[in-house]
């Protein structure tokens, strides 16, 4: 295998995560008056919203469990995530089983999504909390809501949005992705029916996305995978893609398909080498695959998450090929987040660089961001790094 310093990068990671990111979402976050997590935080961690989006509820109990189901048995992590499923449990759906994306800070709804993605953090959540506690009824809870969250994904009227006639049909990257996801949570990581069939569809569904014949990975194609026309059908998103990959390669690793494992490093290769800036660094946002102005304003923003895809997509990738290449961007990559995201001062990363890398807010957590990809990206590396040590 080709040279990455792994014992460098190991005990940076481990220090990243106990000592900079996990105490501030520990310190800051936990609303010990109302339950839940105050999820708009501002640099210091000092709260300027007390809405809570329940997505991002759902999202730190999952990602305070798997630390304690995969890192370390912390009473800490533990209780803090309760802190959150109680909250969840009492105040995040409505009586026809909808998550709410948003409630107020005592739990009053405030606004739901015609989109899945609610519900299926709140399934994760369940799920990886009751692993951690064993309360068996939590999991025939996430059971339940998925067999609905399928049903949903299939029928969009059904979540309030209309079908119009100048639609086309699409294929929405994101929803073979989160499916796939959810399914291999449930399914324990194995290969347990009956959700194989449908990691399986999902997989398939994410490939029609890949072009070989261009080297892209796309947003948005045609059911078939078949071009749609206009800037919709010409959307890259490349840290979305770069983290597609990696799904993919996890897949593979577990399925076997070493066709699978190589389209899969395809798609992190092609989506750095399309999303990297050439004149400042850090990975775009989003692009047009045929250079044409992107519909989206924010185009050129570094943002924190595709960062930290990109930090373990590689690093998975530089495992399996033994390719210097890979550990080369893993480097590459490594420099540019760690000193432009992180905050040495309060703790955790900022979210949002202009193209030149300067943070444009200085929040730590919104309506998007909360303690979920950078503990993530590092929890992820740190078992890699230990695997591969």
């Amino acid at each position: 295998m080709s040279k990455l310093d792994t014992g460098k990068y190991l005990d940076l990671f481990r220090s990243e995560l106990y000592e900079n990111v996990l105490p501030f979402w520990l310190d800051h976050s936990l609303d010990h008056e109302c339950g839940g997590y105050f999820n708009c935080l501002d640099r210091d961690g000092s709260f300027y919203d007390t809405t809570k989006h329940m997505w991002l509820q759902c999202r730190q109990v999952w990602m305070l469990s798997r630390l304690y189901n995969t890192l370390e048995k912390r009473d800490s992590w533990i209780e803090a995530a309760r802190c959150g499923v109680d909250f969840i449990s009492k105040y995040g759906r409505d009586d026809n089983g909808r998550v709410y994306f948003s409630v107020s800070r005592e739990g009053r709804p405030v606004f739901i999504q015609r989109k899945i993605f609610a519900e299926c953090f709140y399934i994760m959540a369940l799920d990886e909390f009751s692993r951690a506690v064993g309360q068996g009824e939590l999991k025939e809870e996430a059971l339940e809501l998925f067999d609905k969250v399928l049903a949903w994904k299939d029928d969009p009227a059904s979540l309030g949005r209309p079908v119009l006639e100048g639609q086309p049909a699409v294929s929405f990257l994101a929803v073979p992705m989160i499916i796939l996801w959810v399914a291999d949570q449930l399914a324990e990581g194995g290969e347990n029916a009956p959700y194989t069939e449908l990691m399986d569809e999902s997989t398939a569904e994410m490939l029609l996305h890949a072009r070989q014949d261009k080297k892209i990975v796309l947003e948005n194609v045609a059911p078939d995978g078949s071009l749609l026309e206009g800037g919709p059908g010409r959307l890259i998103n490349p840290g979305h893609a770069i983290e597609a990959g990696w799904f993919l390669l996890e897949r593979a690793g577990k399925t076997g398909r070493d066709e699978l494992s190589d389209t899969a490093i395809s798609m992190i290769e092609w989506s750095l080498e399309k999303g990297w800036d050439p004149q400042h660094g850090g990975i775009f946002y989003f692009l047009d695959s045929e250079d044409a102005p992107p519909f989206q304003l924010e185009w050129s923003m570094k943002l924190w998450w595709p960062h930290c895809e990109a930090l373990y997509a590689l690093l998975l990738a530089w495992r399996k090929t033994g390719d210097q290449r890979f550990a080369d961007w893993f480097e590459h990559v490594a420099d540019y987040t760690l000193s432009r995201f992180r905050d040495p001062l309060h703790g955790e990363w900022f979210g949002y660089l202009d193209r030149e890398g300067r943070p444009t807010h200085t929040l730590k957590g919104g309506a998007y961001k909360g303690c979920f990809h950078v503990p993530r990206a590092l929890m992820m590396c740190i078992k890699l790094l230990e695997e591969i040590s």
